[in-house]
């Protein structure tokens, strides 16, 4: 009796110590995954949303200085000859466009001969660099306040105004200078980009801060009440300034960990910009909330299934253990040479079908040992193009890394996604895309060696591992690249069909000294992504920071 007990305790206690470590095992596994999906995820939403907003601040900039340049060719200011008629001009462009605050026509020597509303009417700006600059060719300044201006102003609010300015010449039909035409853009008009784009944003993404930051001295232009006026010294900025358009986790000085999506305002078409980067950032423990959230609750329900499953293995480990005491007797005669069968048992139908089961492997273990073979080949291989799958690149990986690591060389990796096959299947039907996905499958094999491989990841997603040198990876890999982009370029005939599709590439180099292979291959994702959004059919390559 006491060696039953013992045992049941042994089998009740291992149960729930399995599920327990399981349970942690799972927790922290789901954990990172989940942690890097999420800041994957949503560093990649603010990446994208602080490109829209520097584009749409250059575009609204760009369109309000060409309004400008517009009105400076009418004949009313090129031979101004009549002073109502400026007037008359100058309120309409403020009326049509409120974002105008301030725009007026001076002479030569700075002085305003006519203005919305009369304001500084009369007043010599000389001085000033919207005169002093502007009498010299098209000329913006950066966000600024006009404290003379703002006197004149109405402003509810009773925070300080301020002003983005614009200035051009006025020249004549016989190209002699007569004046310059200025103006003060309200900078109130950035809230209104930021609550167009942010606002959907906010509806997923809570305690999302904004920042657009002056290129001259960092200065914070547009943000949180209290940051306005401050400087900022980021590693995302210092990005941003380097003309990269991409998310990280960065931190301010208070050690606040951000994750934080960045882009630098680089002008729009014939509008050079002013230089401003934009930050959008979200609290990192507000963004890994849900992720907190999901890991003690498998926490919590492991450590319940542990003490239930401890009291069922209490109560059924005696009832189990005797059958299968039984049929392991039998299984050491069986391996000691004696020829005898596993026994039966009736007491659980699952012991009589194990002791079925094992009688069945005895007999016929070797008989499927070619077929396991050939399942376990199948498993690593995509079953449409017949290319290896990520089982496959895992154990290739693991071998090339040791190779390379011995040779001294290196491992770039091309992540590969073709421009256009949506319209394919969208057009031509699944059937089609699947068999133009077998054709790419060839032309890849094609434009590789026989000691890489080329992996299909899902959908239309490849990945090529190539062996290329420690001093020159980088050029190596986008020749095989610029090869790869070309073959696929190429038409493909598929049922008298000609199709035509592109093929974007992010590229990632992995060294025995850099980051482990994983980190590489997201490298190369987020690459891919800028080659998509730079305008598709072309390679990019990303390093580690």
């Amino acid at each position: 009796m006491p060696m039953n007990l013992n045992l049941r305790t042994v089998f009740s206690g291992a149960f729930a110590v399995t599920v327990i470590l399981l349970t942690l095992l799972l927790s922290y596994i789901i954990g990172k995954e989940s942690t890097k999906s999420v800041e994957v995820s949503i560093g990649s939403s603010l990446a994208e949303v602080a490109y829209q907003m520097s584009e749409n601040l250059d575009q609204f900039m760009w369109s309000r200085t060409g309004e400008v340049e517009v009105l400076s060719k009418l004949n009313a200011f090129q031979e101004p000859v009549h002073k109502e008629e400026i007037d008359g001009l100058l309120q309409q462009l403020r009326k049509s466009m409120p974002v105008f605050s301030w725009v007026g026509y001076l002479d030569t020597k700075g002085n305003v001969i006519s203005s919305t509303d009369d304001m500084l009417l009369g007043e010599n700006v000389s001085e000033r660099p919207v005169f002093k600059e502007g009498v010299k060719g098209p000329f913006t300044g950066d966000v600024h306040e006009a404290v003379h201006l703002a006197k004149l102003l109405p402003n509810p609010s009773g925070e300080p105004l301020q002003f983005v300015d614009y200035s051009t010449p006025v020249y004549n039909k016989q190209g002699n200078k007569m004046g310059v035409l200025a103006t003060h853009f309200s900078w109130e008009w950035s809230r209104e980009v930021e609550k167009s784009i942010i606002a959907p944003l906010q509806e997923r993404l809570k305690g999302v801060e904004v920042f657009i930051v002056s290129k001259k001295d960092n200065t914070i232009l547009l943000g949180p009440k209290g940051e306005m006026g401050q400087k900022m010294n980021s590693y995302a900025l210092n990005q941003a300034r380097s003309g990269k358009n991409s998310w990280s986790i960065d931190s301010d000085i208070n050690k606040n960990s951000y994750l934080t999506g960045y882009s630098y305002g680089d002008g729009y078409l014939n509008y050079p910009g002013l230089g401003w980067s934009v930050i959008i950032r979200q609290p990192a423990s507000i963004a890994l909330a849900s992720v907190d959230q999901l890991e003690k609750f498998i926490i919590l329900a492991g450590l319940a299934a542990a003490v239930l499953f401890g009291i069922l293995g209490w109560f059924m480990a005696d009832w189990i253990v005797r059958p299968l005491n039984h049929i392991a007797a039998t299984a050491d005669l069986l391996s000691s040479g004696v020829n005898v069968e596993i026994p039966t048992s009736n007491r659980f139908k699952d012991v009589a079908v194990l002791s079925t089961s094992l009688r069945n492997l005895v007999s016929n273990l070797a008989k499927t040992e070619p077929a396991l073979s050939y399942m376990s080949d199948m498993a690593r291989h995509d079953s449409l193009t017949g290319l290896p799958n990520r089982l496959a690149l895992d154990d290739f990986l693991a071998h090339a890394v040791s190779r390379a690591k011995q040779n001294h060389t290196t491992l770039s990796f091309l992540y590969l996604d073709l421009d256009g096959f949506k319209q394919v299947n969208d057009t031509l039907g699944h059937s089609f895309g699947d068999k133009l996905l077998q054709e790419v499958s060839f032309r890849l094999l094609d434009c590789t060696r026989d000691n890489e491989i080329v992996t299909r990841i899902g959908g239309d997603e490849f990945v090529v591992i190539l062996h290329t040198s420690a001093v020159k990876a980088m050029q190596e890999a986008e020749v095989v690249a610029k090869r790869i982009i070309n073959k696929i370029n190429e038409p493909f005939y598929i049922e008298d069909k000609r199709i035509n599709v592109g093929c974007s590439v992010g590229a990632a180099v992995w060294s025995p000294e850099s980051q482990d292979t994983s980190e590489t291959l997201r490298l190369a994702d987020e690459a891919l992504y800028i080659s998509k959004r730079s305008g598709k059919n072309r390679i990019t390559f990303e390093t580690a920071v």
